[in-house]
């Protein structure tokens, strides 16, 4: 009796669950669409899926590329005794600035600032003005040669710069060159500027695309040429102009190779300091006459490389706006 009743409890229970079972399935037919959109988007919305699986790319680039930066800055504030605590990581006991003291101090900061500002400022003003006028020719007229000559130009970026430096080291000691700015200037005036091939091609492409129509009525309205360029081209390529000069800043300023080899002696900039800072450290905090506090630690070093790199991202946080919106627009094609 008691067996019986167990086994119709269970049979109840069955029945129970496959109705449950049968009625999800029902749903879940109903509805394969609205789910299939949710988990795997529409034509106009992302699913669910590919939301997840974007968001996890950008946090894992983001912390490649944000963490070296977190480990200098806080590094970079830690006194000594909690760099030899191997209790603090990533929370030092105090904002220790005495490492930015001793690193500004090293670098000469203020004047070699200054200095870095006219080596990477002034040719990548001259070198966004002259590829801008390159590539309008290239985009716009007809001659004999222009696939040759735009092939040489794309050519001087894929040839390394030490295959040429000896020929123009010396052509700048024979002209009384050496240390001075224009031989940075001059190059970029030329068209010849660091990685100058990639903002002709940039220039190239947004004219290119720039409607011919509008030229044309300002030419029968009676504009000459240069009016043309000047009224007509430069204002549509703005954002080639913001691109070309964010990323010629930050050439010039990494750039220490040839900047050691032209200006050595002349323009000392933030870094050359920084290749010679351990050098010029022990120079002003000699081993034998300070105490351990004030030798040299990761610290310290770190504290130069962050001043290095200040500058071009208080640059990059004021020009974010504008450099995202030039970089979008470059891409858009025209007529």
């Amino acid at each position: 009796m008691t067996a019986g009743l167990e086994r119709l409890k269970k049979g109840k229970r069955l029945a129970s669950l496959a109705g449950y079972l049968g009625r999800g399935i029902s749903w879940l037919r109903q509805h394969q669409d609205g789910i299939k959109a949710l988990f795997f988007g529409t034509r106009s919305s992302y699913g669910l899926v590919f939301t997840v699986l974007l968001y996890a790319l950008l946090v894992a680039i983001g912390f490649v590329y944000l963490y070296p930066l977190l480990f200098m800055l806080v590094t970079s504030l830690k006194s000594p005794a909690d760099l030899l605590n191997p209790m603090v990581q990533w929370v030092p006991t105090e904002l220790y600035t005495g490492n930015y003291v001793k690193a500004l101090r090293v670098l000469s900061y203020q004047r070699t600032l200054l200095s870095s500002i006219l080596v990477s400022v002034a040719p990548s003003i001259v070198q966004a003005a002259v590829c801008s006028l390159v590539g309008y020719g290239l985009a716009r007229y007809r001659f004999w040669g222009k696939r040759l000559l735009f092939a040489l130009i794309l050519a001087t970026f894929i040839i390394p710069p030490q295959n040429t430096v000896i020929p123009q080291m010396l052509t700048y000691r024979r002209l009384g060159l050496l240390g001075n700015i224009l031989c940075l200037v001059l190059p970029a005036s030329m068209g010849q500027g660091f990685r100058s091939a990639i903002f002709i091609l940039i220039f190239y492409q947004t004219f290119l695309s720039l409607p011919r129509v509008l030229e044309e009525a300002a030419r029968l309205d009676g504009a000459s040429d240069p009016m043309v360029f000047l009224r007509i081209a430069v204002p549509a390529a703005v954002p080639s102009y913001i691109v070309s000069f964010i990323f010629s800043v930050v050439w010039y300023w990494n750039e220490t190779y040839l900047t050691v080899t032209f200006l050595e002696g002349g323009i000392q900039t933030l870094p050359m300091q920084l290749s010679r800072f351990v050098q010029a450290y022990e120079n002003l905090y000699p081993p034998g006459m300070v105490n351990i506090f004030d030798r040299i630690n990761e610290a310290v070093k770190l504290s130069g490389t962050f001043l290095n790199i200040l500058p071009l991202l208080v640059m990059y946080l004021l020009l974010q706006k504008w450099f995202v919106e030039s970089v979008e627009r470059t891409g858009i094609a025209g007529e």
